[in-house]
C-alpha cells in the first residue's frame, strides 16, 4: 500500500512534466501550500476573527457512531467526517449525488448517460462497495430506499450492480445543516446496511430567510443549461421550538458528448430530403450526454418543547423529478453498409431487423383448405415501419419519481438522567416509467408508439426506541449505556404496464407464407413471417405474472457501552440482533477506542460484524430491457429467484450478505489550526448480493419452458445471487491548516483516498471474468481533493484541484485502462451590504474529459465520423468525473439572519 501511495503522490508531481496542460492546475494547489506554511490559521470562508475562524471548527458535536452526547470529530474512536451545510449548499450542482461525489473522495457515482432507469435513479458506491450497503440517515433516523433495484448491466452500474438504495438527490441541499460520514461500518448500532459508512444529514434548525439563484451551462456548444431557485425559511417559537422549511426548483438541460452513427451518415447521404426527419437531427441521432430533467424538492424540519426537558419533532421530505432519455438509434437503412474501422478492418452495418421486410397482414380465409388457419398470404396488403418513422427512432425513456418521506417523535431526558428518544418513520417512493417514439415490433402495424411500463413503489414503516442513560462507574468518565428496540416493515411493488409494453404479438413467433396460385387456391412458399422481439423496443412492462407487492417485516434490539476509561483512553462497544421474516437473524457487534498518547495524538481502532438483509425489491423485481453489453445489443430479462424462469437456470433463495471490518488509523492535531488523520481499512463481505451472467434463451429453452418466450430466443435471462466474496482494503488521509495570508483567513484541506476491491471468491456458473474485473476497477484506486479557500473582508475565493487514477470498465470497453486525470474548481464571491452574495465560477475549468474509446475488435471506432458504432466517443458511464467537460456558472445568495 506504501508502493501504491508512492506512485499516486509522483503522479502528481510528475503531471506538470509529462501533461503540460496541467501545470496550470498544479500549480494552484503548490503555490496554496507554500502559502500557509508561513501563517497561522482561520477557518475556510470566514473572516479573520469570525465564530467560524475559531477552535469550534475542530469542536463539532459529532451524533453519528456514537450515543454519546459532546463528542467532536477529533475524539471519535470511528473516522467521521464532518461537512458543513454552506460547503454543500455552495456547489455548483443541485443534486446531492454531485455534491458528495466533489467532496467526499471515495464516494463514487457515475453519469450514466443510456442506462435505462438506473439513468434516473442513479447508485452511488463508498469505498467500492454497492449503495445498499451505506446507511443514509436524516436527523439520525433511517431513510428509506427507492424504488428502483440496479439491474442495468454494464459500467454504468458495476460497484452497484444488483443493489438497492436510497436516492439522496430527492434532498435539497439548502436544507442541510451539515453531513456527518462515518467511514466505518455501523450495524450493530443502526442496523442493516450500514457495511461502508453511514451518510447522516444534519437539518437546519436556525431563523432567518435565505434565498439561492443559480444558473450555468457547459462551455461546449452552450449546452446543459441549468437552473436552480432555493430558499430556506426558519420561524423560532419564542425558545420553545422552531419550524424550518426549505424548497427547491431544478431544471437542467440535455447535453451531446458523441458522434452521430455510421448508418445515420450514410442514411442522411443516401436520403438528402429525408436528413432532417432522422431523431435530434442536427444533433447525433442518439445522444451521449446528460438527460434533460426538471423537479422540486421540499424538505421541512421543525421540535416543539412539551417540557423543559423534553419535545416533539417532525421532519420529512418530498419531491418530484421528470427525466427523459434518450435510448439508443434504431436504423431504417434496408440492408448492410461496409464501413472501414480504425485498423481497417471492414465492418457491416445496417438498419434494425424489424425494418428489413414488410409485415404480411392478410391471414388465410376461413376454412381454406389450401391455406391452413395461422398462415399468412403473401400479397400487396403489408406494412412498413417506414411508413412511421422513414429516418429511423430513437425511443424516448420517461421516468417520473415521487419521494416522501416523514419522522414523527418524542424525546428528552427524564429526571433520572435517561435519554429517551420514540420515533415513527413512513416513507414511499416511487419511479412511474414510459416510453415514447417507440414501437412494439412484434404488433406489426397494431403497435403503439407510447407505452406506459408501469410503476415501481418502494413503502417503509419504521418504529424506533432509543435509550441512553449515564452510569457514574468512578472512571474518568461516567459510562453511557444505550438501547434501544427497532420495528421495520418493508414493502416493494410493481403496477401492471400496458399489454404491449411486455406482451407478444402475432409476429412474435414464424407464420408459414402462402400464395395465391388460383381463385380460392394457395401454395406454401415454404417461408415464414419474421420473427420479432416482444415487448417495446427498448423496454419491457410489467406483466401480471410478475405486478404485485410483496413486503417483509423485521425486529431488531441493540445494546451499547462506552465512555472514557481513563483520561486518555476511551472505548465503546455495540452488539445487535435482528431478525427477518424472509432471511432470517443475525447477531453483529462492534468494538472501538481511542488512545490519546499525548495531547495532540492519538490512536484508533474499530473491530465489528455486519449485515445486508436482501430487500423483498431484490427478492421480486422483473425487468425486461435492451442491454448493449461490449456494442452488442440484447434483449435481457432479470427476474426473481423465486421465478420459474430464474430456477430454469439454477437460481437459489437469495441470504444475507455479512461483513467483517477493521479499522485503525491516527489523529494529529497538535493546535486549533492543524489537524491530521490517516484511518486504514479493511472490509471482507461474504455472500454478496449481485447479479447472474447472462444466460442466453434458445428454441430448445422455450419449448421446454414457454414462459421464456417473453424474452424471445437470443435473449438473455439473469437473476439475483449470492455468488460473490470481496475484500475491500484502503487508506484515507484527511489534513486541514487553518491561516491567514495577506491579511485574510486561509483555509487548506488535502483528502485522499486508496481503495482497493478484490473478488476473494466466487461462482463461476454465475459470474463472468468481465463482471468480476469491473467490480474491481470501475472507481479509480486513487482519489485526492486539494482544496484552498482565501477570505479578506467580504471578498472569496476557493480553488479545489483533484486528482482522478486509472480505471477501467472491462464489460463495456475490454482491456482498456482509462488514464488518470486532474481536474480543477474555481469560484470568486463577494458579498454586500452584509447579505447579498455573488459568485461566478467553474467546475473542471480546463476542460478535462476521459480518455476516449480506443479501437478494439470489440469496439471499432469508425474514422468517417469518430466514434463506435452507436456514437459513443467517451466511456457511457462518464468515468469518474463525467464527459460534459468545463461548466461555468453564477449565483446570487441573499439572507436575512
Amino acid at each position: 500500500m506504501n508502493t501504491e501511495l508512492k506512485k499516486a503522490l509522483m503522479a502528481i508531481i510528475r503531471s506538470p512534466i509529462e501533461h503540460p496542460s496541467a501545470t496550470r492546475r498544479v500549480s494552484i494547489g503548490l503555490l496554496a501550500f507554500a502559502a500557509v506554511s508561513t501563517s497561522p490559521a482561520h477557518a475556510q470562508n470566514a473572516p479573520p476573527g469570525s465564530a467560524a475562524s475559531k477552535s469550534s471548527v475542530l469542536e463539532e458535536v459529532v451524533i453519528t457512531g456514537s450515543r454519546r452526547v459532546g463528542r467532536s470529530a477529533t475524539d471519535s474512536a470511528s473516522p467521521v467526517d464532518i461537512i458543513q451545510g454552506s460547503d454543500i449548499s455552495a456547489q455548483p450542482s443541485a443534486n446531492m449525488l454531485e455534491t458528495v461525489k466533489n467532496l467526499v473522495p471515495s464516494f463514487f457515482v457515475g453519469q450514466n448517460t443510456i442506462s435505462d432507469a438506473s439513468t434516473f435513479v442513479r447508485a452511488p458506491s463508498l469505498r467500492g462497495l454497492p449503495s445498499d450497503q451505506v446507511l443514509v440517515m436524516l436527523n439520525g433516523k433511517r431513510f428509506n430506499r427507492s424504488a428502483l433495484v440496479q439491474v442495468y448491466n454494464g459500467g454504468d452500474t458495476g460497484l452497484s450492480f444488483g443493489s438497492h438504495g436510497s436516492d439522496i438527490s430527492s434532498i435539497p441541499s439548502i436544507a442541510i445543516k451539515r453531513l456527518e460520514v462515518l467511514r466505518d461500518g455501523a450495524t450493530a448500532q443502526y442496523g442493516s446496511d450500514a457495511i461502508a459508512g453511514v451518510l447522516n444529514y444534519g437539518l437546519r434548525d436556525d431563523a432567518g430567510f435565505e434565498v439561492l439563484a443559480r444558473y450555468g451551462q457547459y462551455k461546449e456548444d452552450s449546452d446543459g443549461e441549468s437552473q436552480q431557485i432555493a430558499a430556506n425559511f426558519g420561524w423560532a417559537f419564542a425558545d420553545r421550538g422552531f419550524v424550518n422549511i426549505s424548497g427547491e426548483y431544478v431544471d437542467d438541460g440535455q447535453t451531446s458528448r458523441g458522434v452521430t452513427r455510421p448508418t445515420a451518415l450514410a442514411f442522411a447521404q443516401e436520403n438528402p430530403s429525408l436528413a432532417n426527419r432522422l431523431p435530434h437531427y442536427p444533433l447525433p441521432a442518439q445522444i451521449w450526454g446528460n438527460s434533460p430533467s426538471h423537479g422540486f424538492k421540499f424538505l421541512l424540519n421543525s421540535a416543539l418543547d412539551v417540557t423543559e426537558a423534553s419535545k416533539v419533532y417532525l421532519f420529512g421530505n418530498y419531491a418530484e423529478n421528470h427525466a427523459d432519455q434518450s435510448f439508443n438509434f434504431r436504423s431504417s437503412l434496408v440492408g448492410t453498409r461496409t464501413f472501414q474501422d480504425e485498423a481497417g478492418n471492414n465492418v457491416q452495418l445496417g438498419g434494425r431487423e424489424f425494418f428489413q421486410h414488410p409485415y404480411y397482414q392478410t391471414l388465410c380465409p376461413a376454412n381454406n383448405p389450401t391455406c391452413p388457419a395461422g398462415g399468412y398470404v403473401q400479397d400487396t396488403n403489408v406494412f412498413n415501419l417506414s411508413s412511421i418513422y422513414p429516418a429511423g427512432f430513437t425511443p424516448r425513456f420517461v421516468g417520473d419519481t415521487k419521494q416522501t418521506y416523514a419522522t414523527l417523535g418524542y424525546k428528552g431526558e427524564g429526571s433520572s438522567g435517561l435519554r429517551y428518544d420514540f420515533s415513527v418513520s413512513n416513507s414511499r417512493n416511487s419511479l412511474d416509467l414510459s416510453m415514447y417514439n417507440s414501437t412494439s415490433p412484434s404488433y406489426g402495424a397494431a403497435s403503439q408508439t407510447t407505452f406506459k411500463f408501469g410503476e415501481l413503489i418502494q413503502k417503509e414503516l419504521d418504529v424506533n426506541v432509543d435509550l441512553s442513560y449515564e452510569i457514574a462507574a468512578g472512571l474518568a468518565s461516567p459510562l453511557t449505556l444505550s438501547g434501544g428496540a427497532e420495528y421495520r416493515d418493508e414493502e416493494y411493488e410493481a403496477t401492471q404496464g400496458d399489454p404491449q409494453s411486455f406482451g407478444a404479438g402475432p409476429y412474435a413467433t414464424p407464420h408459414p407464407l402462402f400464395v395465391q396460385t388460383a381463385p380460392g387456391v394457395f401454395t406454401n412458399t415454404g417461408t415464414f413471417t419474421a420473427v420479432e422481439a416482444p415487448s417495446a423496443s427498448g423496454y419491457g412492462g410489467t406483466s401480471p405474472t410478475y405486478a404485485g407487492t410483496d413486503s417483509e417485516t423485521s425486529y431488531g434490539v441493540y445494546l451499547g457501552l462506552e465512555g472514557d476509561l481513563t483520561k486518555r483512553f476511551s472505548a465503546g462497544a455495540a452488539v445487535r440482533y435482528e431478525d427477518y421474516e424472509n432471511s432470517g437473524n443475525a447477531t453483529v457487534f462492534k468494538l472501538n477506542g481511542i488512545f490519546k498518547v499525548t495531547d495532540g495524538f492519538a490512536l484508533r481502532a474499530t473491530v465489528g460484524t455486519g449485515f445486508h438483509a436482501p430487500s423483498p425489491g431484490q427478492n421480486n423485481v422483473q425487468v425486461l430491457t435492451t442491454n448493449f453489453i461490449a456494442g452488442v445489443s440484447t434483449q435481457t430479462g432479470t427476474y426473481p429467484v423465486t421465478s420459474a424462469i430464474a430456477q430454469f437456470y439454477g437460481a437459489q433463495s437469495l441470504k444475507p450478505e455479512k461483513s467483517d471490518n477493521y479499522g485503525i488509523g491516527v489523529v494529529i492535531d497538535p493546535t486549533e489550526n492543524l489537524t491530521l488523520t490517516a484511518d486504514l481499512y479493511r472490509i471482507d463481505v461474504s455472500d454478496r448480493i449481485y447479479i447472474s451472467q447472462t444466460f442466453h434463451v434458445t428454441a430448445a429453452d422455450i419449448a421446454a419452458l414457454p414462459e421464456l418466450g417473453s424474452v424471445g430466443v437470443g435473449g438473455d435471462v439473469q437473476y439475483f445471487t449470492n455468488s460473490l466474496d470481496t475484500k475491500t482494503t484502503g487508506v484515507d488521509l484527511i489534513g486541514t491548516w487553518r491561516s491567514e495570508l495577506s491579511g485574510g483567513g486561509l483555509n487548506l484541506t488535502l483528502a485522499y483516498n486508496y481503495n482497493e476491491n478484490e473478488v476473494t471468491k466466487f461462482d463461476p456458473a454465475a459470474i463472468g471474468p468481465a463482471q468480476i474485473k469491473t467490480a474491481e476497477l470501475l472507481a479509480p484506486n486513487h482519489r485526492v481533493n486539494l482544496q484552498a479557500g482565501w477570505t479578506l473582508g467580504d471578498f472569496g475565493v476557493n480553488v479545489v484541484e483533484r486528482y482522478f487514477g486509472t480505471w477501467s470498465a472491462e464489460a463495456d470497453y475490454p482491456g482498456q485502462e482509462f488514464g488518470a486525470k486532474f481536474t480543477t474548481d474555481l469560484d470568486f464571491r463577494y458579498t454586500f451590504a452584509e447579505r447579498y452574495t455573488l459568485t461566478a465560477g467553474a467546475s473542471n475549468l480546463f476542460d478535462e474529459r476521459p480518455d476516449k474509446i480506443k479501437q478494439s475488435a470489440t469496439n471499432p471506432v469508425f474514422p468517417i465520423v469518430g466514434g463506435l458504432a452507436d456514437g459513443q466517443v467517451y466511456p457511457r458511464n462518464g468515468g469518474p468525473f463525467g464527459i460534459n467537460g468545463t461548466f461555468w456558472y453564477a449565483s446570487f445568495r441573499v439572507n436575512f439572519d
